[in-house]
C-alpha cells in the first residue's frame, strides 16, 4: 500500500529555512504526481505546491510562491519541499501527497513546522 514518511520539520525563527523529506514506497513513485499539503491549526487543509512525475512541471500556492521550491529524486523515491523566508503562518503540520487534491488515505502522516520567534 502506499507509505509516505515525512521528515525535517521543527521549530525555526522567522525568516529562517527548513527542508522536507518525504520518503514513498509501496507505488511507482516515478509515474506519480506528487504534492504537498498544509494544515493550520483550527483550519483546513492548504495544497501548496505540487510536481508532476518527472519533476518537469510544478506549482505553488500564492501564499509560498517564490519562498518554497518542491523538487524530486526518482532514484531515491523522494520529493522535497524546500521553505525558506519562514513566516509566522507557515506554522502547521505538512504532508506530502500522491498525486493533487487526493484523499487522505494517500497523505503521510505529516511533519510539523513551527515558526515562532
Amino acid at each position: 500500500q502506499v507509505q509516505l514518511v515525512e521528515s525535517g520539520g521543527g521549530l525555526v525563527q522567522p525568516g529562517g529555512s527548513l527542508r522536507l523529506s518525504c520518503a514513498a514506497s509501496g507505488f511507482t513513485f516515478g509515474s506519480s504526481d506528487m504534492s504537498w499539503v498544509r494544515q493550520a491549526p483550527g483550519k483546513g487543509p492548504e495544497w501548496v505546491s505540487f510536481i508532476n512525475s518527472s519533476g518537469g512541471s510544478t506549482y505553488y500556492a500564492d501564499s509560498v510562491k517564490g519562498r518554497f521550491t518542491i523538487s524530486r529524486d526518482n532514484n531515491k523515491n523522494t520529493v522535497y519541499l524546500q521553505m525558506s523566508s519562514l513566516k509566522f503562518e507557515d506554522t502547521g503540520v505538512y504532508f506530502c501527497a500522491m498525486g493533487w487534491h487526493t484523499v487522505r488515505a494517500y497523505w503521510g502522516q505529516g511533519t510539523q513546522v513551527t515558526v515562532s520567534s
